[in-house]
């Protein structure tokens, strides 16, 4: 079996821990930042990270090619600003290491119909298409994120509760096979991360910020201009009354964006609610405009600086995928030997 771990100085191990991201926004927003960059950025240092831009899951609904290939770059530069080191962590781009796909097939025919129908996401996506317009490939798009965690040997994966059947049906494919053809792939466990802040819609307070959201007005974009952003929050919905206190039920705008001025700032909510004791809301939303933009402000010159210099960016994700694919190629050709596939012959 490939080895999941590496050895540190001390000779010890860190775990390997994967994560990925479709490239499907023109930018990352507040709540992705908050909720999954900054932990990504802390666990650099204690595991063997790997993160990769999912640009083969995002073609299992219809995309313009122009847009998919500079979404790819774009995503990339911001996870590097936002403190992803490419000396510390693997990152790549999922169809530049060819083995993803190839491990897919040989567990495309491990997994039941029935198995893969029972999906929920498939079930919720295809609802919204039409079952006739849905396409195999988002059928089998769990098989597909079952090969991207196994094909590195991975030990942990950060997972929200949308991914978490996802993972059990990863675990189910790796024990199978382990099962069936002998000790190959690690089974990977689920990496409950640290209770983060949750960030919610700046115009809906009681549903979380989403770049699916129906208006744009609650979305706080990373790359966004510093006025974009501070009108947005100066435009947040807020509640009854002038108190400024966080009750998430009877107060969820206000609470909102307390819980937003806390990321940002790593202060505790009750000294926030304290220094705004007999103050206006819109105090709240000027200082909490100018916070936002101040945090943001080194990620959107750093991404732009990448994104400035393609070739240099893309130098980094061809090294990303040189070490992604030496993991990979062992994998791989370990699962062929064991399900009996003929090894090519060199001439």
């Amino acid at each position: 079996m490939t080895a999941s771990t590496e050895p540190t100085a001390s000779g010890t191990t860190k775990p390997r821990v994967l994560s990925g991201v479709q490239p499907s926004a023109d930018s990352l927003h507040l709540g992705n930042y908050v909720g999954a960059v900054r932990n990504w950025v802390k666990m650099q240092d204690d595991n063997n990270c790997l993160f990769f831009i999912a640009d083969m899951h995002s073609i299992t609904v219809p995309q313009d090619p122009a847009e998919l290939s500079q979404r790819t770059r774009v995503t990339a530069a911001q996870y590097i600003a936002a403190g992803i080191d490419p000396e510390k962590s693997t990152m790549l781009v999922q169809s530049h290491v060819p083995e993803h796909a190839q491990l897919a097939w040989v567990l495309n025919c491990l997994t039941g119909y029935g198995e893969a129908a029972r999906m929920t996401q498939f079930k919720d996506k295809s609802a919204k298409q039409g079952l006739d317009s849905a396409t195999v490939g988002l059928f089998t798009y769990p098989v597909l994120m079952a090969a991207d965690i196994l094909i590195y040997q991975s030990d942990l994966v950060p997972v929200g509760e949308d991914q978490r059947q996802h993972l059990e049906l990863t675990r189910n494919l790796a024990q199978r096979f382990n099962s069936r053809f002998g000790e190959t792939f690690t089974v990977p466990e689920p990496k409950i991360m640290k209770e983060t802040a949750k960030i919610y819609d700046l115009q809906r307070p009681t549903a979380k910020m989403s770049k699916s959201a129906d208006s744009d007005n609650g979305l706080i974009r990373v790359l966004d201009a510093a006025k974009e952003n501070a009108k947005k929050i100066k435009s947040a919905v807020t509640d009854d009354g002038t108190e400024i206190r966080f009750d998430r039920q009877e107060k969820p705008g206000i609470a909102n964006l307390l819980t937003i001025y806390s990321a940002v700032t790593d202060r505790p909510i009750p000294e926030i609610v304290a220094e705004y004791e007999g103050k206006m809301y819109g105090h709240l939303k000027v200082d909490l405009a100018e916070v936002v933009n101040q945090t943001l402000e080194p990620i959107q010159q750093r991404a732009q600086e990448l994104l400035d210099d393609p070739a240099e960016l893309d130098r980094i994700l061809a090294r990303g995928a040189q070490k992604g694919r030496e993991i990979a190629a062992q994998t791989l050709a370990e699962v062929h030997s064991m399900v009996g596939f003929l090894p090519p012959s060199h001439v």
